[in-house]
């Protein structure tokens, strides 16, 4: 028996139920997005909400430290940003180098890091709701590719700046720019990373901030707070002896350490550094956590101090507090901490939540000092940590959106993904990977998805692992099921990632899902949504999202050696309306194929991704 993942998609080919007041019509930069309404099912703001219900709240509503749930010109926390943004005429600009250095962010030793800007993390891009944001990329290795994805942000009706190298764009060869534009159409905390094989690992990440109201009041902004697993040797090393590994069905190496805010104290030698956050008793304070680990989901916590949940991924919900915060790769959670304990230093503590199966030799630790405290390093005792691994729930978005459940068992379409041996294209040997419809995805860097389209060709290779999704707007079911026999099964939990959309978690379960049984713990009022979920080991997810946003859009888990083993399907949604890249792209592309043909130094052997 092999370990099975069961991907269902379910097509409604009904229209929705249109319950959207005047002002829900969806306008983009250039008018009415997509060609029509996005049309859901009853959005309203929950009765517990401490803001108005009304969904255009007084325009002189200025965002501030006792008003966070507003904005500016009717626009607030009570905005589905899905349906509607600011328009701020306004464009920010950065620019990224990706160079080959040396780094040793915990005192171990230097070792090479592929780094934007001479910074672990990379800088982080700050924008405004509504903003437009130009983002130059200049690949400044000697001899490896790149291509930069923004992960969450919805990217509405411009896949081609999604970054992602064989599906939305070719890489961009040593010397190589590209400038990345895009709407800043959600608000809140989420982060860019390398989507080039494993390269992200080796430090090519970065945060991003987009500005905009908030689920509660705070005081002060303390910016983004990232968390990463991280690797002595290089993650192009790690990533050949994890594939190795797969083969014997042993698991890949434990990460030698984690980074807070990209650093660490050394256990044994002392080398390195703690973080420290400053804080002045009496204040509220807003932290903007992010997991950017390749194999690594990370629990946190802060020593006396409940964290006030107030955002997940990119979606306002109804604040909760908790005292350890899961975070699996590529999730964030905005939290409220309020300055209420006593003057000290207390610590901040990241680890390997070994209960999603994620190792680490060292957790990190950073310190969060009162004003006034000495400078010395806490004595604090952590909170009991827990045993579980899922999403922190229950999280209750801030603004109801519904998804239709009538068609939902009638329509049900099984597809298959299986952890086996496939022969792939990338090296002509027999090897174990992760696949999806008995093919592990492996994509063209010298021919993405989009040249396909361009072209007019729809002979997809199998390894494309291409999922046509009829045109219109249709609601998609998927049923992500992880089954299978004693003999090959790897029961670990993935953390499932989409691009282009935020998916809607109906429910998740352990064993195998039947549905015309655990239809009934499915939740179509109100789910959570977001763009990372887990797939729990031996278990089951269901997810839904509608197709409002033409593309080739990539879902994946989020584990750098499964997706480069090639756990991994996308989605073309829409084709007839994808707005076709020009002669920059083309650009790139005639680039990339001058160099990759020219005996370059790093060749693909593995999904490309």
């Amino acid at each position: 028996m092999r370990s099975l993942l069961l991907l269902v998609s379910t097509l409604l080919t009904s229209s929705f139920a249109l319950q959207l007041p005047y002002d829900h019509i969806l306008w983009g930069p250039g008018g009415l997005a997509s060609g029509g309404f996005v049309r859901r099912q009853a959005n309203t703001t929950s009765s517990a909400a401490p803001t108005t219900t009304s969904r255009a709240p007084d325009s002189s509503c200025k965002n501030g430290p006792l008003t966070r749930s507003c904005w500016s010109n009717g626009f607030s926390i009570a905005t589905d940003f899905d349906e509607k943004w600011p328009n701020t005429g306004k464009t920010v600009y950065y620019t990224l180098e990706l160079r080959n250095t040396t780094c040793n962010p915990d005192g171990n030793g230097d070792r090479t890091c592929l780094l934007f800007n001479n910074q672990l993390p990379g800088p982080t891009i700050i924008a405004d709701w509504g903003d437009t944001v130009a983002v130059t990329v200049k690949n400044l290795l000697p001899d490896n590719g790149t291509s930069i994805h923004w992960h969450g942000i919805r990217m509405l009706n411009t896949v081609t700046e999604d970054g992602v190298n064989g599906i939305t764009e070719c890489p961009l060869a040593p010397g190589d720019t590209k400038i990345y534009t895009f709407r800043a159409t959600q608000f809140g905390t989420t982060w860019y990373h390398s989507h080039h094989s494993a390269q992200y690992g080796d430090g090519a990440v970065g945060t991003v901030i987009i500005n905009g109201p908030a689920a509660a009041n705070y005081d002060i902004d303390l910016g983004t707070y990232s968390v990463t697993d991280w690797y002595y040797p290089t993650t192009f090393q790690i990533n050949a002896i994890a594939h190795q590994n797969l083969q014997v069905q042993a698991p890949p190496p434990p990460g030698d350490t984690i980074l807070i805010n990209g650093t660490n104290k050394h256990p044994t030698s002392g080398g390195g550094s703690y973080n420290k956050v400053k804080l002045t008793p009496g204040k509220k304070y807003r932290l903007r956590l992010a997991n950017t680990s390749v194999d690594s989901n990370i629990r946190v916590s802060l020593d006396g101090h409940k964290m006030k949940i107030i955002t997940g991924d990119f979606i306002p919900v109804q604040p909760i507090d908790r005292e350890w915060i899961l975070l699996a790769i590529g999730q964030r959670y905005d939290v409220v901490i309020q300055a209420n304990q006593p003057v000290g230093n207390y610590w901040f503590r990241a680890i390997a939540a070994a209960p999603c199966a994620s190792a680490n030799r060292f957790s990190a630790l950073s310190i969060f000092q009162y004003d006034g405290a000495p400078n010395a390093d806490p004595t604090t005792t952590g909170f009991t940590v827990p045993t579980t691994c899922a999403d922190e729930a229950p999280l209750v978005p801030w603004v109801k959106n519904n998804v239709p459940s009538e068609s939902f068992i009638s329509q049900a379409q099984n597809l298959d993904v299986d952890l086996g041996r496939q022969q792939v294209t990338t090296n002509g040997e027999s090897i174990v990977v992760w696949a999806v419809n008995m093919t592990a995805i492996d994509v063209q860097w010298e021919k993405p998805t989009l040249q396909y389209l361009i072209d007019g060709n729809t002979d997809y290779p199998q390894v494309s692992n291409l999922i046509e999704i009829p045109a219109g707007q249709q609601w998609t079911f998927w049923i992500i099921q992880e089954t299978g026999g004693t003999e090959t099964r790897v029961p670990i939990p993935h953390p499932m990632h989409l691009h282009g959309h935020d998916f809607y978690i109906l429910g998740s379960g352990q064993g195998i899902f039947d549905k015309n049984v655990n239809v009934a713990d499915l939740k179509f009022d109100n789910p959570d949504r977001r763009d990372v979920t887990f797939l729990p080991g031996g278990g089951w997810v269901v997810v839904a999202f509608p197709t409002d946003n033409p593309g080739a859009w990539l879902m994946h888990c989020h584990i750098a050696w499964h997706i480069g083993e090639g756990l991994g399907v996308q989605f073309l949604e829409r084709k007839s309306e994808i707005t076709l890249p020009g002669s920059a792209w083309q650009q790139t592309c005639t680039n990339w194929k001058t160099y990759y043909n020219g005996n370059p130094a790093w060749l693909k052997d593995d999904s490309g991704l």
